[in-house]
């Protein structure tokens, strides 16, 4: 097996001197996942990388990417020095990129990204050697630390872009040079940056920026926004696939049952009638997409669409489990699902749908008749309309099929100042409250909802309902 990166080939692509004759066979920024044989990149975040390196070093790496040889670390260490250390990552990155053929995919979008580039990895590797990142990894140094653990012999690689402020995507686009770029959707993310969905959709559609030549866009035509989509494309010359209601890839029915996505869908004569394991209209749109983009790579898109059954959502993002109450008793559990990951109006809705399509269970909790339960947290980042849009989700046809509805957060107090007084469960100011009283807010039978932004914290009233099931 060749070493993903030898020193010499280290060097030239980053410009960078090396001590001694090492070879890598991956790429870690942090020493708690770190494997041996891995470079460790000592990026500074919350702390400066150069702290950990001797600590890497020990732990088995091969060597380390730095501006400097560390205190602490032995004279003929392993070391690849550089002038920068995140400029040298994206050159590792960029040089990484050239050395392949594989056919490269680039996923963005307010909603939808991480599980899409999940939905890509289940069809595409069954038809190749596919690459993606394991986790979120689609920023400033997610991007090129994803490209340069792509391996050369990579077939397909599925590389994930995000951003937070204007002007982030194209540069991430252009290092990774796909051969198709997907815009998933266009919704009020990260508004209070942009100011509106016009500029929301702009920054999306700048990854078709880093196209190859002759590369496909894949974009959502179900937007208000798909025109500012599909203008950017034509005004690049790209050629465009469009997946939607009444679109190229064309979405037909969809059937949301407990467990799981029944999608019809159609291209160019041909239907497809597949299913994915977990039940959301927002994850049917996704699989047509995906198909669109296994079709544009030169997948078969009839296998992928068999083979996407396969997948899971990544946790906290709409994440399906049996949480059991009580070992003792078979009956004592109920359903949870984890989308506390992150949350604005589009995701919010598209979950309450997969709550309402829910059915619970009587007869076998302390309350006797099963209920769906909302827990919800606020969404971050929406700008001056923030509370309006909570309010707003008090008129969701999804909403009014929970039984109780339960909210955390400054911004969540205008949603369950809102709701009828039938359905107001317990409000609080920070999401830890409600996490200290669940076992009062769920019962055996109960499909629950967990949702909100990561900064709500809402996620730790999922671990408080995990942990239900180990009370003495």
């Amino acid at each position: 097996m060749n070493p993903l990166w030898t020193a010499a080939d280290a060097a030239l692509a980053t410009g960078g001197t090396v001590t001694g004759d090492w070879h890598a066979n991956g790429v870690s920024i942090d020493t708690r996942t770190l494997q041996p044989g891995d470079l460790f990149v000592a990026l500074a975040a919350a702390r400066d990388g150069h702290e950990f390196v001797a600590q890497a070093l020990a732990n088995g790496a091969a060597a380390a990417l730095v501006t400097h040889r560390p205190d602490g670390v032995a004279d003929d260490a392993p070391l690849l020095i550089v002038v920068d250390v995140l400029r040298a990552l994206e050159a590792l990155g960029a040089a990484a990129r050239a050395r392949t053929q594989a056919r490269v995919v680039a996923v963005t979008g307010s909603v939808g990204k991480t599980s899409t580039k999940e939905m890509l990895r289940a069809a595409l590797t069954p038809q190749g050697r596919t690459h993606a990142a394991e986790a979120s990894y689609n920023n400033h140094w997610g991007v090129p630390l994803t490209l340069a653990r792509m391996p050369a012999d990579t077939e397909f690689a599925i590389i994930e872009i995000g951003m937070s402020n204007p002007g982030e995507i194209a540069p991430l686009a252009k290092l990774a040079r796909p051969d198709v770029a997907m815009v998933t959707t266009v919704a009020a993310a990260h508004l209070e940056a942009f100011g509106a969905l016009s500029g929301i959709a702009a920054e999306k559609a700048s990854i078709m920026d880093g196209l190859e030549a002759g590369g496909i866009a894949v974009l959502n035509a179900d937007l208000e926004t798909s025109h500012i989509l599909l203008d950017h494309a034509a005004a690049g010359q790209h050629k465009i696939a469009t997946f939607g209601k009444g679109a190229d890839w064309a979405l037909g029915d969809v059937r949301i049952t407990d467990s799981a996505t029944v999608i019809n869908a159609s291209h160019n004569g041909t239907d497809y009638l597949f299913k994915l394991s977990v039940p959301g209209r927002h994850f049917a749109m996704n699989a047509v997409a995906v198909l669109a983009a296994c079709d544009a790579l030169g997948a078969d898109p009839v296998q992928a669409a068999q083979d996407i059954g396969q997948w899971q959502p990544p946790m906290g993002r709409g994440t399906r489990e049996i949480v059991v109450l009580d070992y003792g008793i078979a009956e004592e559990t109920l359903d949870l699902i984890d989308d506390a990951f992150n949350a604005n109006p589009t995701s919010m809705t598209a979950a309450l749908e997969v709550l309402s399509a829910s059915t619970p269970r009587d007869g076998v909790g302390r309350i006797v008749k099963g209920r769906r339960v909302a827990i919800l947290g606020d969404m971050l980042e929406l700008g001056p309309d923030e509370i309006g849009m909570h309010t707003a989700l008090a008129d969701d046809p999804h909403l009014a099929k929970a039984h109780i509805v339960h909210c955390a957060g400054p911004r969540m107090r205008a949603l369950f100042d809102a709701l009828p007084a039938d359905l107001r469960g317990q409000w609080a100011p920070e999401a830890d409250d409600l996490a200290g009283q669940v076992a009062r807010l769920v019962d055996a039978g109960d499909v629950v909802l967990v949702k909100g932004s990561k900064g709500s914290k809402v996620s730790r009233v999922v671990d408080a309902i995990r942990k239900l099931g180990h009370r003495s």
